[in-house]
Protein backbone atom coordinates (compact mmCIF):
# COMPACT_ATOMS: atom_id res chain seq x y z
CA UNK A 1 0.00 0.00 0.00
CA UNK A 2 1.64 3.51 -0.91
CA UNK A 3 2.38 5.65 1.69
CA UNK A 4 0.03 8.34 2.83
CA UNK A 5 1.51 12.02 2.33
CA UNK A 6 1.58 14.12 6.32
CA UNK A 7 0.94 17.25 4.00
CA UNK A 8 0.05 18.55 0.69
CA UNK A 9 0.66 22.00 -0.89
CA UNK A 10 3.02 24.22 -2.58
CA UNK A 11 6.82 25.43 -1.59
CA UNK A 12 6.82 29.01 -2.52
CA UNK A 13 10.36 31.10 -3.07
CA UNK A 14 9.52 34.57 -4.04
CA UNK A 15 6.98 34.42 -7.01
CA UNK A 16 7.89 30.39 -7.82
CA UNK A 17 5.51 28.10 -6.56
CA UNK A 18 6.66 24.15 -6.74
CA UNK A 19 2.88 21.64 -5.56
CA UNK A 20 5.05 18.77 -3.38
CA UNK A 21 3.82 15.99 -1.23
CA UNK A 22 5.70 15.34 1.88
CA UNK A 23 6.23 12.06 3.98
CA UNK A 24 7.86 10.42 7.14
CA UNK A 25 11.58 9.48 6.90
CA UNK A 26 11.18 7.82 9.48
CA UNK A 27 9.22 4.83 11.31
CA UNK A 28 8.72 3.39 15.14
CA UNK A 29 11.42 0.54 15.27
CA UNK A 30 10.80 -2.81 16.95
CA UNK A 31 8.70 -2.45 20.30
CA UNK A 32 6.82 -4.27 22.58
CA UNK A 33 3.76 -3.29 23.99
CA UNK A 34 1.99 -4.36 26.87
CA UNK A 35 -1.81 -4.46 27.80
CA UNK A 36 -3.32 -3.61 31.62
CA UNK A 37 -4.92 -7.09 32.56
CA UNK A 38 -6.89 -8.14 35.09
CA UNK A 39 -5.33 -10.26 37.31
CA UNK A 40 -7.91 -11.93 39.07
CA UNK A 41 -10.04 -12.85 35.98
CA UNK A 42 -7.04 -12.16 32.90
CA UNK A 43 -9.27 -9.87 31.31
CA UNK A 44 -7.72 -7.01 29.65
CA UNK A 45 -8.32 -3.59 31.07
CA UNK A 46 -10.79 -1.04 28.46
CA UNK A 47 -11.36 2.47 29.52
CA UNK A 48 -14.43 4.54 28.80
CA UNK A 49 -15.30 8.47 28.44
CA UNK A 50 -17.40 9.24 31.02
CA UNK A 51 -19.12 12.35 32.70
CA UNK A 52 -19.49 12.10 36.65
CA UNK A 53 -22.52 11.37 37.68
CA UNK A 54 -23.99 10.74 34.13
CA UNK A 55 -21.90 7.68 33.14
CA UNK A 56 -20.66 6.73 29.76
CA UNK A 57 -21.36 9.18 26.71
CA UNK A 58 -21.16 8.87 23.23
CA UNK A 59 -18.85 10.29 21.12
CA UNK A 60 -21.37 12.30 18.93
CA UNK A 61 -21.67 14.45 22.38
CA UNK A 62 -18.57 15.50 22.89
CA UNK A 63 -17.06 18.92 22.28
CA UNK A 64 -13.58 20.23 22.68
CA UNK A 65 -13.50 22.91 25.50
CA UNK A 66 -10.45 25.32 26.62
CA UNK A 67 -11.24 26.07 30.20
CA UNK A 68 -10.82 29.93 30.83
CA UNK A 69 -11.28 29.73 34.38
CA UNK A 70 -11.74 27.32 37.23
CA UNK A 71 -14.98 24.94 35.79
CA UNK A 72 -15.82 27.55 32.84
CA UNK A 73 -14.96 26.16 29.39
CA UNK A 74 -15.48 27.88 25.88
CA UNK A 75 -17.04 25.38 23.84
CA UNK A 76 -15.99 24.62 20.34
CA UNK A 77 -17.07 22.34 17.70
CA UNK A 78 -14.70 20.50 15.22
CA UNK A 79 -15.85 21.97 12.16
CA UNK A 80 -15.25 25.18 14.02
CA UNK A 81 -11.82 23.93 14.79
CA UNK A 82 -11.38 22.77 11.09
CA UNK A 83 -12.25 26.23 9.35
CA UNK A 84 -9.48 27.84 11.21
CA UNK A 85 -7.53 28.77 7.77
CA UNK A 86 -4.15 30.37 7.79
CA UNK A 87 -1.93 30.37 4.64
CA UNK A 88 0.65 27.87 6.21
CA UNK A 89 -1.83 24.91 5.56
CA UNK A 90 -1.33 24.79 1.79
CA UNK A 91 1.76 26.91 1.92
CA UNK A 92 5.20 26.57 3.33
CA UNK A 93 6.71 30.34 2.36
CA UNK A 94 10.36 30.11 2.56
CA UNK A 95 10.91 33.18 4.15
CA UNK A 96 14.98 33.00 5.35
CA UNK A 97 17.92 30.88 4.50
CA UNK A 98 21.05 30.11 6.91
CA UNK A 99 23.81 28.54 6.92
CA UNK A 100 23.65 24.84 7.12
CA UNK A 101 25.55 24.57 10.44
CA UNK A 102 23.89 27.96 11.93
CA UNK A 103 21.02 25.68 13.47
CA UNK A 104 22.12 24.03 17.06
CA UNK A 105 21.05 20.18 16.88
CA UNK A 106 18.33 21.08 19.79
CA UNK A 107 16.15 22.31 17.48
CA UNK A 108 15.82 19.24 15.15
CA UNK A 109 12.72 17.03 16.02
CA UNK A 110 11.79 14.92 13.10
CA UNK A 111 12.60 14.59 9.14
CA UNK A 112 10.23 13.93 6.37
CA UNK A 113 11.20 13.98 2.18
CA UNK A 114 9.53 16.06 0.45
CA UNK A 115 8.84 15.19 -3.54
CA UNK A 116 7.59 16.56 -6.16
CA UNK A 117 3.84 16.33 -6.42
CA UNK A 118 3.63 16.13 -10.13
CA UNK A 119 5.70 16.20 -13.52
CA UNK A 120 5.42 19.56 -14.08
CA UNK A 121 6.74 20.59 -10.29
CA UNK A 122 10.05 18.31 -11.14
CA UNK A 123 12.17 21.45 -12.98
CA UNK A 124 11.03 24.52 -10.35
CA UNK A 125 11.89 21.39 -7.70
CA UNK A 126 15.37 20.60 -9.49
CA UNK A 127 16.48 24.47 -9.17
CA UNK A 128 15.46 24.93 -5.52
CA UNK A 129 17.69 21.67 -4.65
CA UNK A 130 20.70 22.58 -6.26
CA UNK A 131 20.47 26.10 -5.58
CA UNK A 132 20.31 25.27 -1.75
CA UNK A 133 23.27 22.86 -2.62
CA UNK A 134 25.15 25.52 -4.32
CA UNK A 135 24.99 28.12 -1.69
CA UNK A 136 25.09 25.73 1.52
CA UNK A 137 21.93 27.03 2.87
CA UNK A 138 18.88 25.72 4.83
CA UNK A 139 15.34 27.56 3.76
CA UNK A 140 13.13 28.23 6.81
CA UNK A 141 9.50 28.68 6.44
CA UNK A 142 5.99 27.61 8.54
CA UNK A 143 3.59 25.08 7.78
CA UNK A 144 0.09 23.94 9.73
CA UNK A 145 -0.31 20.68 10.14
CA UNK A 146 -2.67 18.36 12.49
CA UNK A 147 -3.16 21.34 14.89
CA UNK A 148 -0.29 23.43 14.81
CA UNK A 149 2.12 25.71 13.07
CA UNK A 150 5.60 24.20 13.01
CA UNK A 151 8.84 25.86 12.10
CA UNK A 152 10.76 24.09 9.90
CA UNK A 153 14.02 24.01 7.52
CA UNK A 154 14.62 22.45 4.20
CA UNK A 155 17.61 21.25 2.36
CA UNK A 156 18.98 19.08 -0.10
CA UNK A 157 19.55 15.24 0.08
CA UNK A 158 21.00 12.92 -2.75
CA UNK A 159 18.73 14.20 -5.37
CA UNK A 160 15.69 15.08 -3.32
CA UNK A 161 14.83 17.43 -0.26
CA UNK A 162 14.45 16.79 3.12
CA UNK A 163 12.01 18.88 5.55
CA UNK A 164 12.84 19.08 9.12
CA UNK A 165 10.28 20.01 12.15
CA UNK A 166 11.76 22.53 14.19
CA UNK A 167 11.56 23.09 17.97
CA UNK A 168 10.54 26.71 18.84
CA UNK A 169 12.59 28.49 21.04
CA UNK A 170 10.32 28.41 24.08
CA UNK A 171 10.33 24.85 23.49
CA UNK A 172 14.28 24.44 24.11
CA UNK A 173 16.04 24.50 27.56
CA UNK A 174 18.76 26.78 27.86
CA UNK A 175 22.42 24.36 28.06
CA UNK A 176 23.10 27.04 30.31
CA UNK A 177 20.39 26.16 32.69
CA UNK A 178 22.57 22.82 33.34
CA UNK A 179 25.69 24.27 32.78
CA UNK A 180 26.90 27.17 34.44
CA UNK A 181 27.68 25.48 37.57
CA UNK A 182 30.37 23.02 35.97
CA UNK A 183 34.10 23.98 36.04
CA UNK A 184 35.64 25.66 32.91
CA UNK A 185 38.87 24.19 33.91
CA UNK A 186 40.66 22.29 31.13
CA UNK A 187 41.14 18.80 31.53
CA UNK A 188 44.78 17.36 32.42
CA UNK A 189 47.15 17.38 29.28
CA UNK A 190 47.95 12.97 30.31
CA UNK A 191 44.29 12.51 30.78
CA UNK A 192 42.90 14.36 28.06
CA UNK A 193 45.62 12.15 25.76
CA UNK A 194 44.79 9.06 26.41
CA UNK A 195 41.08 9.46 25.75
CA UNK A 196 42.16 10.66 22.10
CA UNK A 197 43.86 8.12 21.52
CA UNK A 198 40.59 5.54 23.29
CA UNK A 199 38.10 7.71 20.75
CA UNK A 200 40.67 7.58 17.50
CA UNK A 201 41.14 4.00 17.86
CA UNK A 202 37.64 3.32 17.87
CA UNK A 203 36.24 5.58 15.27
CA UNK A 204 34.28 3.78 12.40
CA UNK A 205 32.09 4.60 9.55
CA UNK A 206 28.64 5.15 10.82
CA UNK A 207 26.26 2.42 10.20
CA UNK A 208 23.33 2.81 11.82
CA UNK A 209 22.36 -1.16 10.86
CA UNK A 210 24.93 -2.44 13.30
CA UNK A 211 22.66 -1.14 16.23
CA UNK A 212 19.82 -2.00 17.68
CA UNK A 213 17.31 -2.02 20.71
CA UNK A 214 18.69 -4.62 23.18
CA UNK A 215 15.86 -4.06 25.25
CA UNK A 216 13.16 -5.43 22.97
CA UNK A 217 15.77 -8.53 22.49
CA UNK A 218 15.62 -8.56 26.56
CA UNK A 219 11.82 -8.05 26.74
CA UNK A 220 11.18 -10.96 24.13
CA UNK A 221 13.45 -13.20 25.97
CA UNK A 222 11.63 -12.67 29.06
CA UNK A 223 8.06 -13.71 27.58
CA UNK A 224 9.38 -16.56 25.58
CA UNK A 225 10.95 -17.96 28.88
CA UNK A 226 8.11 -17.28 31.02
CA UNK A 227 5.44 -18.75 28.04
CA UNK A 228 7.86 -21.68 28.93
CA UNK A 229 7.75 -21.91 32.69
CA UNK A 230 4.50 -21.78 33.29
CA UNK A 231 3.21 -20.14 36.38
CA UNK A 232 7.08 -19.27 37.38
CA UNK A 233 8.58 -15.84 37.98
CA UNK A 234 11.61 -15.42 35.83
CA UNK A 235 13.74 -12.93 37.00
CA UNK A 236 17.33 -12.45 35.43
CA UNK A 237 19.70 -11.15 37.87
CA UNK A 238 23.09 -9.02 35.45
CA UNK A 239 25.77 -7.75 37.11
CA UNK A 240 26.08 -4.18 36.64
CA UNK A 241 29.70 -2.73 36.03
CA UNK A 242 31.08 -1.36 39.17
CA UNK A 243 30.28 2.68 39.03
CA UNK A 244 33.02 5.15 38.24
CA UNK A 245 31.38 7.64 40.80
CA UNK A 246 33.68 8.96 43.47
CA UNK A 247 36.95 7.47 41.79
CA UNK A 248 39.99 9.63 41.99
CA UNK A 249 42.21 10.99 39.20
CA UNK A 250 44.70 8.19 40.32
CA UNK A 251 41.51 5.70 39.37
CA UNK A 252 40.61 7.15 36.18
CA UNK A 253 44.49 7.47 35.01
CA UNK A 254 44.06 3.90 35.45
CA UNK A 255 40.80 3.08 33.96
CA UNK A 256 42.09 5.00 30.47
CA UNK A 257 45.84 3.20 30.71
CA UNK A 258 43.56 -0.01 30.65
CA UNK A 259 41.27 0.50 28.15
CA UNK A 260 44.05 2.15 25.89
CA UNK A 261 45.50 -1.39 26.36
CA UNK A 262 42.17 -3.30 25.86
CA UNK A 263 42.31 -1.42 22.42
CA UNK A 264 39.62 0.73 23.64
CA UNK A 265 37.02 -2.18 24.02
CA UNK A 266 34.58 -2.33 27.85
CA UNK A 267 35.46 -5.05 29.53
CA UNK A 268 32.30 -7.64 29.13
CA UNK A 269 29.56 -8.13 31.69
CA UNK A 270 29.07 -11.47 32.94
CA UNK A 271 25.43 -12.17 33.24
CA UNK A 272 24.40 -14.16 36.09
CA UNK A 273 22.16 -17.36 35.93
CA UNK A 274 18.37 -16.66 35.56
CA UNK A 275 16.53 -18.08 38.26
CA UNK A 276 13.34 -19.10 37.87
CA UNK A 277 11.13 -19.28 41.18
CA UNK A 278 7.72 -19.86 41.73
CA UNK A 279 5.22 -17.42 42.06
CA UNK A 280 4.12 -16.49 45.25
CA UNK A 281 0.16 -16.76 45.35
CA UNK A 282 -1.72 -13.91 46.54
CA UNK A 283 -3.47 -13.82 49.88
CA UNK A 284 -7.40 -11.74 49.30
CA UNK A 285 -7.36 -8.79 51.55
CA UNK A 286 -9.58 -9.32 54.09
CA UNK A 287 -13.08 -7.01 53.88
CA UNK A 288 -14.19 -4.79 56.96
CA UNK A 289 -17.31 -5.40 58.32
CA UNK A 290 -19.76 -2.72 58.12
Amino acid sequence: MAARAYWQGQIRLALVSIPVEIYPATRSGAAISFRQIHEPTGKPISYEKIVQGVGPVDRDEILKGFEISKGNYVLLEEEEIEAVKIESRKTLELVQFVEADAIDVLYYEKPYFVVPADDLAEEAYAVLRDALRQTKKVGLGQLSVRGREQLVSLKPCGRGLVLEVLRYADEVTRAQTYFRNLPDDKADADLLDLATTIIEKKTAPFKPEEFHDRYVDALQRLIEKKKKARGKRIIEDVEEPASAKGGNVIDLMAALKKSVGDGGKASPTKKAPVKATAAKPRTPAKRKSA
